[in-house]
């Protein structure tokens, strides 16, 4: 039996009795540059640091951490929504079962091989399939869908790597996902407070709070070596939730000898019928906080920021500590191959930054940041622990960089145009001066000439 290993008695007394000196902030911020994960007692130091001095200082350390163990890469991928149909009452959800103004839609194998196409045709090389909570989602149905975005490839376009956003399921169901290949699996806890959890999960399988909890527990038992946690901003004290994540973190590193390769932390948005107060919305501040706070805490865990934000906010969390956004995002069915502007009645929830893919790529690369399609460490089985055996002595920094390169210039070859190359290979050369190891460098500038003539998937 799975026990729920979510105290909020706890939780709530590591915030209220947490004290704050300067001295113990400088020692959790060496801790964290050393590569060391944090504990809940360390982090509630830092979210109890409230004065403006302290939040620069812990602020800064995130920035030196997040150049340090992930450099300039940012990490691009897109959701691809399969199927909204679904019987929660998640109160915070436009897809929720009572919202009768949502309009409900399953993909079909073709439906869904023309969105890839679609996609593959802007450039994208990572997804995240997203289903709602319903018996027509089953394991096999999933399965179904995942092989059907790996066989679809346009020209030289492909989808390297397609992670999963769907419901809790059984260890043999997890298997069949193995089988198929997929990459992480995410399930958002929503929010770790077990009132509120309550209170806004009336009905449906997600009211069972502990089934979702130990919902990744299960993946990992069934051989999925990367996972993904989450907590929606929003629903209940920032603080708290930030804290319960680092819960869940600890409790999967202790159990199953490593933690969740990404945390998301989106905030609450809008959608049709939401029925949510904004008591616990989260200002911009206090958002950046958070982040930063979570990078400190678990220094190898990717940080996702999602198109739920505008873009000015984006920008300036890249340095703070975010490692993978999603670019060019549609999140209505059959998104891709519309040109329409949002529609609340045919989405989840509002997004704020709806560029192309193109766009957000030049922004980065304004900013000096490189772009990455990578999926190298997935397809060779640096996953799971092996992923942390190599992340943790820095590693793996060795393969980040020069990887992220080589998916870039697949992009400026295949897909931008003439000034986004231009602005491309320029900051790829920025960064072939800077690079320190020789042996890898040589060996990056022959690789980088093989995809110039036309070779494509190499990696480090």
């Amino acid at each position: 039996m799975y026990q729920d290993f979510i105290n909020d008695e706890h939780l709530t007394s590591l915030l209220a009795e947490t004290q704050v000196t300067e001295q113990e902030i400088d020692r959790i911020i060496n801790k964290s540059l050393n590569r060391n994960v944090l504990t809940g007692r360390e982090t509630a130091v830092l979210l109890n640091a409230d004065d403006q001095k302290h939040i620069q200082k812990i602020i800064d350390g995130a920035k030196r951490l997040k150049q340090e163990v992930y450099g300039d890469r940012v990490v691009i991928f897109a959701p691809l929504y399969i199927g909204n149909k679904c019987v929660n009452g998640c109160k915070y959800c436009g897809f929720k079962a009572t919202n009768t103004e949502v309009c409900r839609k399953t993909s079909t194998k073709e439906e869904i091989q023309s969105q890839v196409r679609q996609m593959e045709a802007e450039g994208q090389k990572r997804t995240i399939l997203v289903f709602g909570t319903h018996p027509d989602y089953d394991s096999d149905f999933i399965a179904e869908s995942v092989q059907t975005v790996y066989d679809t490839k346009l020209d030289s376009g492909e989808i390297r790597r397609a992670n999963i956003n769907a419901s809790p399921m059984e260890i043999e169901d997890y298997k069949k996902l193995v089988d198929v290949g997929i990459g992480t699996y995410q399930i958002f806890q929503e929010t770790y407070h077990h009132e509120t959890y309550k209170e806004v999960h009336p009905f449906g399988p997600k009211a069972d709070f502990n089934y979702r909890l130990h919902g990744l527990s299960r993946a990992m038992e069934a051989g999925i070596g990367d996972v993904g946690i989450g907590a929606l901003f929003g629903l209940y004290d920032w603080k708290y939730e930030v804290l319960g994540l680092i819960e869940h973190a600890a409790y999967l590193e202790k159990t199953y000898g490593v933690g969740p390769h990404t945390i998301s932390f989106p905030r609450l948005n809008d959608a049709t019928n939401l029925d949510i107060s904004d008591e616990y919305l989260v200002s911009d501040d206090d958002f950046k906080r958070l982040v930063a706070i979570l990078r400190l805490a678990v220094p190898y865990t990717g940080l996702i920021l999602t198109a739920r934000e505008p873009v000015e906010l984006r920008n300036e969390m890249f340095d703070i500590g975010v490692s993978q956004i999603d670019a060019g995002t549609k999140i209505e069915l059959d998104g891709y191959t519309k040109e329409d502007e949002q529609e609340l009645d045919k989405e989840q929830f509002e997004i704020a930054d709806t560029r192309g893919l193109e766009e957000v790529v030049v922004e980065l690369l304004e900013h000096d940041f490189i772009p990455s399609f990578c999926t190298a460490c997935y397809r060779l089985g640096r996953t799971g622990e092996h992923f942390m055996e190599f992340a943790k002595p820095g590693f793996i920094h060795e393969y980040c960089m020069p990887n992220a390169c080589l998916t870039l210039t697949e992009y400026l070859e295949d897909y931008a145009s003439e000034e986004t190359r231009v602005l491309g290979f320029k900051v790829i050369e920025k960064k072939l001066e800077t690079m320190e190891n020789s042996k890898v460098k040589i060996q990056l500038q022959k690789k980088l000439d093989r995809v110039l003539d036309n070779e494509r998937d190499l990696f480090f």
